[in-house]
């Protein structure tokens, strides 16, 4: 029988000492949380490591009409990726994708700055970067999100969760530079199944985590 941890900061503690001796000591790693959720893991992790914590963003671009369809994402630093496999099969004007993609932009800068404040983002250029959520389900996010910061040059993108589904987390090694997954149970079903207390994160939580951050 798999363990459920008790909430997500024993979880970011598990996660964290997992990390701390896989990756040993790495000046240059930097930890972004996935908000909401993922952010008190990260910052758990961050602490056992060291390590500066900020935030990454993601924001699905949904096909028009079928919304829940992800033709592809844009991230924090104005990345956008794009998923080729559903525009090749329904193609989407250009200028479509231009305007569903600016609208999700300014909800990623809204959340950057309920999140950061006047804070800046943390470049990750060449750095190992280290991303963290509660969990992953189907990974579209996490997938999104390795995609997008290989965009932005760092030396390595490492994905860490506590638990996970285990075709996700072996999908996602094509992807990463490493993928840590704590636990990998079967049947996985959902993420929150594998906490006692899956409590939503709240925007205040996440900004007060970041700000404990900045000012340890």
């Amino acid at each position: 029988m798999w363990r459920r941890f008790t909430n997500r900061v024993e979880a970011g503690h598990a996660l964290g000492a997992e990390v701390a001796r896989s990756l040993g000591k790495r000046d240059d790693a930097i930890v972004l949380g996935l908000p909401r959720g993922g952010v008190p893991v990260a910052h758990a992790v961050a602490a056992a490591i060291h390590a500066p914590l900020d935030v990454f963003i993601v924001r699905k671009l949904g096909f028009p009409g079928h919304e829940e369809l992800a033709m592809g994402a844009i991230a924090s630093g104005g990345v956008r990726v794009l998923n080729d496999d559903v525009l090749d099969m329904m193609p989407v004007p250009q200028q479509r994708i231009d305007a569903i993609a600016a609208r999700e932009q300014r909800e990623v800068e809204r959340r950057e700055r309920a999140y950061r404040g006047n804070r800046p983002p943390l470049d990750v250029r060449g750095k190992t970067v280290i991303v963290v959520d509660d969990g992953l389900a189907t990974g579209s996010t996490m997938r999104a999100a390795v995609r997008a910061l290989k965009a932005m040059e760092p030396r390595a993108v490492i994905v860490a969760v506590p638990v996970g589904a285990p075709q996700t987390c072996n999908g996602l090694r094509g992807e990463a530079d490493e993928v840590i997954c704590l636990h990998t149970p079967e049947p996985f079903e959902a993420v929150g199944l594998w906490y006692d207390d899956f409590t939503q994160t709240t925007d205040e939580e996440v900004h007060a985590l970041l700000r404990q951050e900045v000012t340890r």
